[in-house]
C-alpha cells in the first residue's frame, strides 16, 4: 500500500479505534454483550478499572490520529499490548470454560485492533 494511503488508513482506524476503545468497550461490557466482553464472576471494581484504562487510551488513540509517526510509540503500544493482553485472556478463557463467550468477545477483538495497527504502521523503508 503506498504510503500517504497507509498513514490516511492508519489516521482512520486511530480515530475509529479510539471511539471504540471511548464508546464501545464500556457498552459491550455494561449493555451489549457482558458475556463476551467481561468475566465471571463479576467484579465491578476491575470493570471500572479496565474501562478507565481503555476510555484513556481511546482519548489519547484520537490524538494520536492527527500525526501518527509523531506518535508511533503509543501506536506499538496499542499493538503489544491488545497482543499480551488477548493473549492472557485466551489461555484464561481456555481453561475456564465460564469464559469460553470471550473468545468470541474481546479476545478476538483485540488481536483484530493489534494486526490492523500494525498493518497500517509504516516501516521504516516506507519512511525513507
Amino acid at each position: 500500500m503506498e504510503i500517504n494511503k497507509k498513514m490516511k488508513c492508519l489516521s482512520i482506524a486511530l480515530n475509529a479505534i479510539g471511539v471504540i476503545f471511548i464508546v464501545g468497550v464500556p457498552a459491550m461490557m455494561m449493555v451489549v454483550w457482558p458475556d463476551g466482553w467481561s468475566w465471571t464472576p463479576a467484579q465491578p471494581e476491575y470493570e471500572q478499572m479496565i474501562m478507565g484504562i481503555y476510555i484513556t487510551l481511546g482519548i489519547f488513540l484520537i490524538r494520536a490520529a492527527k500525526d501518527p509517526m509523531e506518535h508511533a510509540t503509543l501506536i506499538w503500544f496499542t499493538i503489544w499490548s491488545s497482543i499480551v493482553h488477548a493473549g492472557i485472556m485466551l489461555a484464561q478463557a481456555i481453561v475456564d470454560e465460564t469464559e469460553h463467550a470471550n473468545m468470541l468477545g474481546d479476545i478476538p477483538a483485540l488481536f483484530f485492533v493489534a494486526f490492523l495497527l500494525w498493518y497500517l504502521m509504516p516501516n521504516k523503508a516506507e519512511l525513507q
